[in-house]
This record gives C-alpha cells, sequence and structure tokens, in this order.
C-alpha cells in the first residue's frame, strides 16, 4: 500500500497513507474534515465515504460508524 492523493471533482480533498493494515485518511479540505483520520480498507472506500459526506453532510455520523465496524 502507498500513499495516494484523493480527488473528487479534480481537486485534492485528502491523501489516504497506510496505517497497519489500512489505509487512513487525512484530510487537507475542511469540506471532508469529519473523515479525518478515519481508517479505511481501500481509496475507493475512502471516496465512497467522501462522496457520501459531500452529497449528504449528516452522512458523516454514518461514516464514521462504518469505518469503526470495519476496523474491528
Amino acid at each position: 500500500m502507498q500513499k495516494q492523493v484523493i480527488e473528487i471533482g479534480g481537486e485534492a480533498v485528502g491523501v489516504v497513507v497506510p496505517d497497519e493494515d489500512r489505509l487512513k485518511f487525512v484530510a487537507v479540505k475542511y469540506s471532508v474534515w469529519d473523515l479525518d483520520s478515519q481508517r479505511f480498507s481501500s481509496a475507493d472506500e475512502a471516496r465512497v465515504a467522501i462522496r457520501r459526506l459531500l452529497n449528504d453532510p449528516s452522512a458523516s455520523t454514518r461514516a464514521m460508524s462504518s469505518a469503526r465496524i470495519a476496523a474491528a
């Protein structure tokens, strides 16, 4: 696993960096700050959570819950 820039609509919103056996999201835009430090199994999983958050701000709570469940 390598670090990878995550772009949404051509704009960098964060990066995922290896963290043990998962990827940790590091937000660089305030709009995705709710997902900062969340761990994902893939960059695509992070993108899905970001899109969900951007399309439905109340989704941040659900995204955080999903990430915690996946980490368990």
